[in-house]
């Protein structure tokens, strides 16, 4: 017989950086039977969904949509842009930059990974992976690229695994300043619905994001919304590329179909998010996750352990970084919280391994959904033997006590 594991009672805390929680309104649009999509209530479903996160990106222009992860995602924008030996200009700000950085490599790219040097007195950890893209080192060395060999400078919004989130209106001045052609890049894998972005404003090329973040999805849909100059530019990349191909997709997209099977029941759902997002208004979402940020960070602070995010003009509203004390492991200390509490927080990744944990604020959350979690962070801190300073806790709830809602 088949033997299935033990769930505790109560709704489990997913207080991770993404996949987040899925609100039951969406649960319920996706399991809506599922319709030809070739036909006419498809293309209807089509067309509204490309409408609506057209207005989430900010943008005017196409964004196109695969059924794919992110990461996917992050290749579909490099292999539409770029032709082998392309040199691309990336910035490590954490693991997700360096991961793309990879890709850039495996895909026959020569990327230059700019970091900023040095290392962190408080807590020994690269300053690289504490501070948010600095343009200054991107304009210098743009400028020194006088044979123009540089094709895309590529760089991460909102760094899920440390908690920074970089001003890419900056970065684009940085560029302008350089009088410089690449083409700018931007994941906003977990910034976007969350975080405010601005594609067209900001003058992005290419803008990547996924679904599971702050449109409150599953995973399983990538994003690309493309600028005039990107798509021109596809025309002559020599990358290969088939499934990840815009020109028929933009094409089809026209009147709401694509020219492979998309993922009809994730559409549904996606429908649905840009129903709640759309009618709250994006406004008052930015609003209110930077609220709930901001008490999340005075637990923080009330508990006396530094914040990953060095900076408090970058300070994610997505999500905290945490780094403990040295000699706790972070990972045992997350273990030992989901095992007590049922509480799942994010693991430190890459260069943060075992030194820090990560709180997720986003999506389908509220007050009280997040002085729970900041309640089992500090009972397992408790556990583990850390000393405070003082109650997170207290300081959570006087923050969401003292501070108003957003306004309708």
């Amino acid at each position: 017989m088949l033997q299935l594991d033990h769930h505790p009672s109560g709704r489990h805390f997913l207080q991770i950086p993404g996949p987040s929680p899925v609100p039951d309104r969406i649960l319920r649009a996706m399991s809506l039977p599922t319709i030809d999509h070739r036909g006419p209530e498809f293309g209807a479903l089509g067309l509204k969904v490309l409408a609506g996160i057209g207005q989430v990106f900010k943008t005017r222009h196409p964004v196109v949509i695969y059924p794919s992860s992110g990461t996917g995602a992050w290749e579909a924008a490099l292999a539409n842009t770029m032709s082998p030996g392309d040199s691309v200009l990336m910035v490590e700000t954490g693991q997700f930059a360096t991961l793309w950085q990879k890709m850039a490599g495996r895909l026959g790219l020569e990327p230059d990974f700019l970091a900023l040097p040095g290392i962190d007195a408080e807590t020994g950890l690269a300053l690289a992976w504490r501070h948010g893209v600095e343009p200054q080192l991107i304009e210098d060395r743009l400028r020194a690229d006088a044979g123009r060999r540089i094709k895309a400078v590529c760089v991460v919004h909102n760094e899920t695994s440390t908690g920074v989130t970089s001003d890419i209106a900056a970065v684009r001045r940085a560029m302008d300043a350089a009088h410089h052609p690449a083409l700018l890049m931007v994941d906003t894998i977990s910034g976007l619905a969350s975080a405010d972005y601005r594609h067209d404003e900001w003058g992005v090329d290419v803008t990547i994001a996924g679904s599971q973040k702050g449109l409150m999805l599953p995973p399983g849909i990538g994003f690309n919304a493309l600028s005039p100059r990107a798509l021109e530019v596809s025309k002559t990349a020599r990358l290969p590329r088939s499934y990840w191909a815009w020109d028929e997709i933009v094409e089809m997209n026209k009147s709401g179909y694509w020219p492979y099977t998309p993922n009809t029941n994730l559409l549904y759902g996606l429908s649905e998010s840009l129903d709640m997002l759309l009618g709250e208004g994006l406004d008052r979402v930015f609003q209110r996750h930077q609220r709930w940020a901001a008490g999340v960070r005075a637990a923080v602070r009330a508990w006396g352990l530094p914040i990953q995010c060095a900076d408090p003009a970058l300070h994610s509203p997505v999500l905290t970084g945490v780094i403990t004390p040295q000699g706790l492991d972070a990972d045992a200390l997350r273990k030992s919280i989901h095992e007590r509490f049922d509480l799942s927080l994010g693991t430190g990744l890459g260069k943060l391994k075992g030194r820090m944990f990560r709180i997720g604020h986003l999506g389908d959350s509220n007050d009280l959904t997040l002085i729970a979690t900041v309640a089992g962070c500090e009972m397992g801190l408790q556990l583990a033997g850390v000393p405070l300073q003082g109650s997170g806790v207290q300081a959570a709830m006087e923050h969401f006590a003292k501070q108003p809602l957003p306004a309708a």
